[in-house]
């Protein structure tokens, strides 16, 4: 198996030639500006129907500004449950992931929806274990699970919000 050079991924600061950024993203998007975080809330999440499948979507809210972000049937739940105080039978993924943060005494600082790229909205999970600050990419989805059973604070770009919220 050949070896890996490191080397030839140190200087990046583009993603290489088989992802063509600027030809998937138009200009606008490319310039894509983030501005500052705005806290928003979990309004809801909901379940849409169009033809054959089923889209479901969670809705952030400034107080003013609404954001749907689609996600995925199993985030869906555990937001739902989360919310509603339901425990299931057996333990989610989400509920896991928080029960081993807790025994390692870290805990959910905050989230931060911070990025798009091509219709894919980004997120950063923002843990403290003691005085240090660790930051873990991650789904929006996932994210947003992990901070409504942490009662974190939940953050949006407020570019993402000028652009994208109604």
């Amino acid at each position: 198996m050949p070896e890996e050079r490191q080397d030839d991924f140190d200087d990046m600061e583009k993603p290489p030639s088989f992802f063509p950024l600027d030809e998937l993203l138009g200009e606008e998007e490319s310039e894509f500006e983030p501005g500052e975080p705005v806290e928003v809330r979990v309004e809801a999440v909901y379940a849409a129907q169009a033809n054959d499948t089923i889209q479901r979507f969670v809705l952030l809210s400034d107080g003013t500004r609404k954001l749907p972000i689609i996600i995925g049937p199993f985030e869906a739940t555990s937001i739902t449950y989360s919310l509603e105080g339901q425990q299931p039978d057996r333990p989610m993924t989400h509920d896991l992931f928080k029960k081993v943060m807790d025994r390692l005494g870290a805990e959910i600082d905050r989230i931060v929806i911070d990025d798009l790229m091509s219709g894919t909205y980004y997120a950063k999970i923002f843990i403290m274990q003691g005085d240090e600050e660790i930051v873990i990419d991650s789904r929006p989805s996932d994210a947003i699970a992990l901070a409504v059973r942490a009662d974190a604070p939940i953050f949006v770009a407020e570019g993402i919000l000028q652009q994208h919220a109604h």
